[in-house]
């Protein structure tokens, strides 16, 4: 069956464009039924038609919580079976995370646990660190503390500045979250209690994107 997935994003939306790119060459079995946004504005809204989209300012709502309940709302609308969070610039809620826990993911660009938020290449950079990366991960209520499922790894090089290394792990992002989704709307990854299982097996560390564009454990 044909995985019904929404997409939710601040920005431009170049994760989302991978996906639809990757649905028209049918190397992924889904559907894009929703882009929802915090920003009125946002580029991604508009690479998919009027009624597949959903966007609301949160200064038109009295507090997060009325905004994440609408956002809810809005999303258990297009029914979906995944939700991708693909440059969603907002923290979500607790109520938000656990109404649609077990099937939102999001794409972050460090190799997590290391560096959760923002400023991700600098504070790399800063460290001293031999590699930076991508992760697709799980949900939860804390900041880019859920279960990750999925990275890409990207050495760093001599001279590099956080910009040169941020487009390199964004040649990577695009790649890894399509596999990871092949293995989401296959039914062969999912998250237990905090615990990744392959194919109904314990996974102890997360797959890995080779250099061909495919996961492996």
């Amino acid at each position: 069956m044909t995985a019904r997935i929404a997409v939710l994003a601040s920005g431009r939306g170049s994760n989302l464009q991978a996906i639809i790119d990757a649905i028209a060459a049918g190397t992924l079995d889904a559907e894009v039924i929703g882009v929802l946004s915090d920003k009125p504005d946002a580029s991604a809204l508009l690479k998919v038609a009027p009624e597949r989209r959903w966007a609301r300012s949160p200064k038109a709502f009295a507090d997060r919580a009325a905004f994440d309940a609408a956002l809810g709302d809005a999303l258990a609308g297009f029914a979906p079976d995944w939700i991708v969070c693909a440059g969603y610039m907002r923290i979500l809620g607790e109520a938000f995370v656990q109404r649609f826990a077990g099937r939102l993911i999001n794409i972050h660009p460090s190799l997590l646990p290391k560096y959760k938020g923002l400023h991700t290449h600098a504070r790399a950079l800063e460290a001293g660190d031999a590699e930076a990366g991508a992760s697709v991960h799980f949900v939860v209520p804390d900041l880019d503390a859920g279960t990750v499922l999925a990275q890409a790894h990207v050495p760093v090089q001599a001279g590099d500045t956080p910009e040169a290394l941020a487009q390199r792990v964004l040649a990577v992002e695009h790649p890894l979250l399509i596999a990871s989704l092949r293995w989401l709307v296959a039914g062969r990854v999912a998250e237990r209690h905090g615990q990744l299982q392959v194919d109904g097996h314990p996974l102890f560390s997360p797959l890995r994107l080779d250099c061909a564009g495919e996961l492996n454990a």
